[in-house]
């Protein structure tokens, strides 16, 4: 499997699901939401669960075989300074840039009237961690934290 081939399927499949408003699948949990776009040999399903607050996983599966994962837990902390829709909102904007690696890999700040968005992400498609955040007047409003990588047999 070639890991720039499994990183470009990532961030597409990222930028169709969530990002791009895609159609929700079959519960794969009870109550969760779950996402699924299918490309080639590849086949990934974000499934989370909650609103406001939410946690979730991310999967890739290469020839049905699971090979990459992130999870990730999000939350507003500041419900006075932003809105879950406002929130969502400057997410899916930020995540469409054309330089965005789709929450994965990325280091960027970008703003809009909502609050300034910020990414921080360590590691490589093979082992990473990060937060992005989004900030009001300075004031922190809106976090999610996250870690994933390959899954090895």
């Amino acid at each position: 499997m070639d890991l720039a081939e499994l990183l470009a399927f990532a961030i597409a499949a990222k930028k169709v699901t969530y990002v791009g408003n895609g159609n929700f699948s079959e519960s794969s949990s009870t109550g969760s939401h779950d996402l699924v776009y299918e490309q080639g040999h590849y086949r990934y399903r974000d499934s989370y669960f909650g609103g406001t607050d939410f946690l979730g996983q991310e999967v890739i599966w290469h020839d049905n075989e699971p090979v990459w994962a992130m999870n990730y837990f999000g939350y507003i902390l500041r419900t006075d300074l932003i809105t879950p829709t406002q929130a969502g909102d400057t997410l899916k904007a930020a995540l469409s840039l054309p330089n965005s690696q789709g929450r994965l890999l990325d280091n960027f700040e970008w703003s809009n009237q909502h609050g300034v968005y910020r990414i921080a992400s360590h590691g490589t498609i093979t082992h990473f961690s990060g937060r992005e955040s989004i900030t009001v007047d300075g004031v922190l409003a809106y976090a999610l934290d996250y870690h994933g990588g390959l899954i090895k047999p």
